[in-house]
């Protein structure tokens, strides 16, 4: 069955890095586009960054953009989510998911596989 399997989350200082990977398994990835969302307690989920199953296209909220930088490896079955510059309100459980087909990339609904998310904490 599909797999995403989310790491690279932990604790970190405002200003600093956390890189984000998920590999999957279970699907021909290299045909999916991906995803990065998050949900933070209290908060619906929110989406991050997205990118085509090329790596050609990349789409990111603005809260994240210079900051974010999503990429993949096909060869590898893994995306990576770079996180620069964290501030405490970027604290959340972060989800990577897969999608097929042209969506609307903000929708979470329209993805197909979910990972079960990993949680990154940023203090002030």
């Amino acid at each position: 069955q599909v797999q995403l399997v989310e790491s690279g989350g932990g604790l970190v200082q405002a200003g600093g890095s956390l890189r984000l990977s998920c590999a999957a398994s279970g699907l021909t990835f290299s045909a999916y586009g991906m995803g990065w969302f998050r949900q933070a307690p209290g908060k619906e989920r929110e989406f991050v960054a997205a990118i085509s199953w090329s790596g050609g296209r990349t789409y990111y909220a603005e809260f994240v953009k210079g900051r974010f930088t999503i990429s993949r490896d096909n060869a590898k079955n893994t995306v990576y989510l770079q996180m620069n510059s964290l501030k405490a309100e970027d604290t959340a459980v972060y989800y990577c998911a897969a999608y097929g087909g042209r969506i609307k990339v903000i929708e979470d609904k329209e993805y197909h596989f979910w990972g079960q998310g990993t949680q990154v904490t940023v203090s002030s």
